[in-house]
């Protein structure tokens, strides 16, 4: 199963494989409590697109219009893809993001994105 969650929440025995899909290292989280098994920056917004977000330049809308367009022309998507399908082979997955947002962040767009790819 694909999850996601806070990567405050910390690390849960049903979390699977953990993976982060921030562009940018979650401020307070060592590397050794985070126990990720992958940090997937590459599919997470470009700076531009975040920083237009954050700071309310854009609404949750527009954000998620660009996004999911960015994400079509990403090249790291299939990529992406591909190891979600391994890892979802072997057990849950959980996609992990820092926002304080949990309803309206780059990881709902993503799984929304994802739900017919894999």
């Amino acid at each position: 199963m694909l999850k996601m969650k806070r990567i405050y929440e910390g690390v849960a025995e049903n979390d699977g494989c953990r993976i982060l899909v921030d562009r940018l290292w979650p401020r307070g989280i060592s590397k050794v409590k985070a126990q990720l098994d992958y940090w997937e920056k590459d599919i997470a917004p470009t700076n531009d697109l975040r920083k237009a977000f954050h700071s309310e330049q854009i609404d949750y809308q527009t954000f998620k219009e660009r996004y999911l367009e960015e994400l079509k022309q990403n090249a790291s998507a299939q990529a992406f893809i591909d190891l979600l399908k391994q890892e979802l082979a072997k057990g849950d997955v959980t996609l992990l993001f820092a926002a304080k947002n949990e309803t309206e962040n780059q990881v709902t767009v993503l799984m929304g994105w994802l739900q017919d790819k894999i």
